[in-house]
């Protein structure tokens, strides 16, 4: 469904449905984190992987993240220092990570502020999303919104007059994805940005 202004796309998954928007790497699906399992049916996800949490600012994320000061500290100059980009960082979870975003890995949650401006503008409405890419399971990532709208009639999709042009829709390059363990990153997909140690 086209759904054709900002405040509309916002009351739509604060209703508890599944929207689809652009990020700086590839379109996502998106719903409210404990309505997760919606975007596990919807794309016909596996449940051994997680969804992800896509937030506007590093303090929209704090209720989600255990850790030690110091380690929180050292996540948040990284998260400074390449955000909004395509990084997202998999760290120790708070028991607010509802259960329909990570069914098989509990204890850990991916986030990501993306370089976007509409993204941004979303999700300072909405606060962190649970998301995943935008196609079905094992298909490659939708690039266009009519191919989304196509590929899943029943999610919300921003006009074509909300999303201008098709450069906004993203790179088209996935995250890198690095995980906190035992006081290091290990990169489970490498994408643009490259972590030094």
């Amino acid at each position: 469904m086209y759904l054709s202004s900002l405040a509309t796309l916002t009351q739509w998954v604060q209703a508890g449905d599944v929207i689809t928007f652009p990020t700086d790497t590839v379109p996502a699906l998106a719903t409210l984190p404990h309505q997760g399992q919606k975007i596990f049916d919807t794309k016909q996800r596996a449940a051994d992987k997680p969804l992800i949490l896509l937030g506007a600012a590093w303090e929209d994320f704090l209720p989600y993240l255990a850790g030690t000061t110091a380690e929180r500290e050292q996540w948040q100059a990284i998260a400074a220092h390449h955000w909004p980009g395509p990084l997202t960082l998999v760290l120790p979870a708070t028991d607010a990570v509802p259960l329909a975003m990570t069914p098989q890995q509990p204890g850990t949650i991916g986030i990501r502020i993306p370089a976007q401006d509409f993204a941004l503008d979303l999700l300072r409405h909405t606060k962190p999303l649970a998301t995943t890419s935008a196609n079905l399971s094992g298909s490659p990532p939708l690039t266009t919104l009519a191919a989304i709208h196509e590929t899943f009639p029943a999610v919300g999709v921003p006009g074509p007059e909300l999303i201008p042009t098709l450069e906004t829709l993203g790179s088209g390059q996935p995250s890198t994805v690095a995980k906190w363990i035992q006081n290091d990153w290990q990169i489970l997909r490498q994408g643009s940005i490259v972590l030094s140690h």
